[in-house]
């Protein structure tokens, strides 16, 4: 009788080491635009096309309305579709090329708008980003939803948090590295040349991304392995987005949990926070931005490493919560350093490369030791929440019978995006409340009130941010051995439904 197989292996799906390495490219090739747009695009609409601080800022997070009502679309659309060339292959390429074009549009034509036609260059920004969003909402839903169908193993998941952050640093990471190299080189920041250079770089990387990505889905983009009924499409209607927000606990929890750790990213990372940090406060950003950078990252390394074995053994839930805790006490070391600046005092200012010559002092020593250890534990969780999406995606299977991963991909990815934008929102406000019309490059020089502004957005609301993720996943119930019963019990079910019988009785038998 069924119920007397051997449950050990029932329902588990393995990816082949290749496929785990190459999808999560996916999210790097998102990533890409996360730098090139969410990173860029208030300082370009206020230095470049000069739509004023306030406006460029508020328009980001005005956005996310627009977003409200096409997220659930795209996702119901998405869950709704099984081509030749599977369910989530066609959003990839769909998404990326609606990306490329609409940011090649954005940041290369409209500064050709003359600037006696203001409201030409209000309109084509507010569209041409709205255009994005669509494309983004296209592509990264697919990271979160394509995880389902590529591994459910306990023990396989949280490794796509490493090469998801592999994937990462080859768009994200890139991306970064060359921008003070092509500021220094090329162009500023507020010069439309940065931007018909830099523009095309991410488009072919993200491009490139995109490709290897498809490759490392395509063998499980298959009917076979979409949820507990093979080949049905699921029916869903937008409506029900309210229904699971109601009754998936632990998603409702993610949501939190997830935007906590990416408004800690988005903010401590914003290119404007970094100018006032290493340029206008530290007075060296060429010295600093780079050297920084790169000891967040190597820092990173071991606690990505850790991160994973951590859940591997006790679940992702208990890694998260463990390594976002470390963040937090060392960021109170690094507010503790920041309050203890003083402007024009070298022995109280960070300095690591001084007149071409390597130079540190005790304050700088101390900084990197916080920063570093805590930059390294928060970049290795700040896309845990991405393979635990799948997780509450295979918890509603469980719960509900129904396989929604582009539902459940678009709902966090909405999270997502409204608090990538509403970073860009609150560095404006908190810019242009020290009375700056424009936002900081790395060349403005210090304005008083400067230090609180950069305490505030680099420090205190990233400590809020990860305080509401611990008390988000206190409650969170999807624990390692959570998941091993939620994965059997749900190959079991798909085993009775293709032997006959039906859904209803399958969950009816297998509870």
């Amino acid at each position: 009788m069924a119920n007397e197989k051997n449950t050990s292996t029932v329902g588990l799906n393995r990816a082949k080491p290749y496929q785990l390495a190459l999808f999560p490219l996916n999210n790097g090739a998102t990533n890409v635009y996360f730098v090139l747009v969410l990173s860029y695009i208030a300082t370009f609409g206020s230095n470049v096309l000069a739509l004023g601080v306030i406006f460029a800022s508020l328009m980001v997070t005005g956005m996310r309305l627009f977003d409200a009502v096409t997220d659930p679309i795209i996702g119901a659309l998405m869950d709704r579709t099984s081509t030749r060339f599977g369910k989530f292959r066609p959003f990839m390429v769909i998404g990326n090329l609606i990306m490329a074009l609409s940011i090649l549009s954005l940041y290369i034509l409209t500064p050709l708008i003359p600037a006696s036609m203001k409201f030409a260059r209000y309109a084509a920004f507010v569209l041409l980003y709205a255009v994005w969003v669509i494309g983004y909402t296209f592509q990264t839903s697919c990271t979160r939803a394509g995880q389902t169908v590529l591994t459910n193993d306990p023990n396989q998941r949280p490794l796509f948090t490493i090469f998801n952050t592999v994937g990462s640093l080859a768009g994200m990471g890139v991306m970064q590295f060359l921008a003070p190299i092509l500021r220094a080189r090329v162009a500023d920041y507020a010069s439309p040349r940065f931007y018909q250079v830099f523009t095309p770089i991410g488009i072919i990387v993200s491009i490139c991304l995109t490709i290897l990505a498809i490759i490392g889905i395509s063998e499980k983009d298959r009917p076979e392995y979409y949820g507990i009924g093979g080949e049905k499409a699921e029916k869903v209607k937008v409506s029900e987005y309210l229904e699971i927000i109601r009754n998936n606990d632990p998603m409702k929890r993610l949501m939190v949990a997830g935007a906590g750790c990416k408004l800690a990213l988005s903010i401590a990372t914003n290119t404007t926070v970094l100018c006032m940090l290493y340029g206008c406060m530290m007075g060296n950003y060429d010295g600093l931005y780079l050297p920084m950078m790169i000891i967040g990252y190597v820092c990173s390394v071991p606690f990505f490493l850790l991160t994973v074995r951590t859940s591997q053994k006790k679940g992702q839930k208990a890694s998260l919560l463990r390594y976002v805790a470390l963040a937090f006490v060392c960021y109170l070391g690094v507010l503790a350093l920041l309050f203890l600046w003083k402007q024009g005092d070298p022995a109280w200012n960070l300095t690591i490369i001084q007149n071409g010559k390597f130079h540190v002092n005790l304050y700088t020593v101390l900084f990197i030791l916080f920063f570093g250890v805590g930059y390294g534990a928060y970049y290795a969780t700040a896309d845990m929440p991405i393979p635990m999406v799948a997780d509450c995606s295979d918890y509603e299977t469980y719960r509900s019978g129904k396989y929604i991963p582009g539902i459940m991909g678009t709902l966090f990815s909405l999270v997502d995006k409204l608090v990538s934008s509403l970073s860009a929102t609150i560095v404006g406000l908190a810019v242009s409340a020290i009375g700056l019309a424009n936002l900081p490059t790395a060349e403005t020089p210090y304005t008083d009130g400067m230090n609180i502004v950069v305490i505030i957005l680099f420090c205190v609301i990233p400590l809020i941010a990860w305080g509401l993720t611990l008390l988000a996943m206190k409650g969170y119930i999807l624990t390692g051995e959570k998941m091993k019963e939620i994965q059997k019990i749900n190959g079991l079910r798909r085993e009775a439904v293709a032997e006959g019988m039906t859904l209803a009785e399958a969950m009816e038998k297998y509870k």
